[in-house]
């Protein structure tokens, strides 16, 4: 089936979407309470909020080294005294958005992804996956995403890596399980009763579900310390949430979450609709082909560098994952038509 033509969201909301992201980068920089400090690891830097409580010292996750982050510091004093403005002004940004026709949440998605957001779930590494990922590429390509490929879903994915949660030494705040409490939800049943991956509220269907990638030939249950859940492995996770972009919630007065990057979730969904079976999973595998068939669609156009790269890094990864790819592509011939002309 050939894909419907790109249409963009007008350039005041795409101004509004950029402005809230910095407004929000700057608010979380204004919750400094102490020094900011780097510390190395693996060649890597990164900094926490290091402050005296009581008699302890704590030293509070606040991102990985980069430009972008050490320039925010530097002003953290200046944005800390203009940080309820910023509030404001943010609300204000996602009441334009709503009426530009951006996709927002519902309000159990908003106020479950708003609560983790504030206990550090994104901060320390948590990456929002699925369709409610893919609701944000609006704001992230410019671009509108209509109602039947980005309908509501009950399910809330987050996806970290085990290595990542062990290397950062910090954990949420709250704990998780006292967040979904005051949101009722409670523990699904799990076949290792001493390991909780999944929550379900009561009076909904939500469920909240968290993964990490396998890097063994099973998918078992992994533990995740910073975000203290455990977590379904999954294969090919590892790829998808590389590298993951920071976006605002639209919700509120706003928050940030991770999201992984299009072009990754676009080849992703190629190989997992590959991994589903008939029934339910056969509509699922369906979705999937379509929500990777409009990425293509847009970042052919918008970025097709980008996509190529992520493309290549895919099928270079070994005979499974060509294979996926290959029989998903078989299925989307105008989509693979696009991935074949990529520069």
């Amino acid at each position: 089936m050939p894909q419907a033509s790109i249409k963009h969201h007008t350039l005041t909301g795409q101004s509004a979407w950029q402005d809230l992201l910095r407004l929000l980068k700057e608010t979380a920089i204004s919750d400094i309470r102490g020094k900011p400090t780097l510390r190395q690891r693996d060649n890597r830097g990164y900094w926490y909020d290091r402050y005296r409580l009581g008699d302890q010292i704590i030293e509070r996750y606040i991102g990985e080294d980069n430009d972008d982050l050490r320039h925010r510091l530097e002003r953290h004093e200046t944005l800390q005294s203009s940080a309820r403005d910023q509030k404001s002004e943010a609300a204000r940004l996602i009441r334009l958005m709503r009426s530009e026709g951006y996709l927002t949440p519902d309000l159990a998605t908003g106020q479950i992804l708003m609560a983790m957001s504030r206990a550090g779930v994104f901060r320390l590494g948590g990456t929002v996956v699925g369709t409610q990922a893919f609701r944000q590429y609006e704001g992230v390509l410019g671009v509108r995403i209509g109602a039947d490929q980005a309908a509501q879903t009950n399910d809330i994915d987050i996806a970290s890596f085990e290595r990542l949660s062990l290397a950062l030494q910090d954990q949420v705040d709250p704990a998780l399980a006292d967040v979904f409490k005051s949101l009722d939800f409670s523990a699904a049943p799990s076949l290792d009763q001493r390991r909780v991956w999944r929550w379900r509220q009561t009076h909904r269907q939500t469920m909240v579900e968290f993964l990490t990638p396998s890097f063994k030939d099973d998918e078992g249950l992994r533990d995740l310390p910073a975000l203290g859940v455990s977590a379904q492995s999954l294969h090919f996770l590892n790829y998808l949430i590389a590298e993951p972009l920071t976006v605002p919630l639209l919700y509120r007065d706003g928050a940030l979450i991770q999201i992984p990057r299009p072009e990754r979730y676009a080849i992703h969904k190629l190989i997992v609709s590959e991994r589903r079976r008939k029934g339910d999973d056969g509509l699922k595998a369906r979705k999937d082909r379509a929500q990777a068939g409009f990425l293509i669609n847009v970042l052919s156009e918008e970025d097709p560098y980008a996509l190529a790269e992520a493309y290549q890094t895919a099928i270079s990864k070994g005979a499974a994952w060509r294979e996926a790819i290959e029989r998903a592509l078989s299925k989307l011939p105008d989509t693979a038509g696009k991935l074949q002309a990529l520069p």
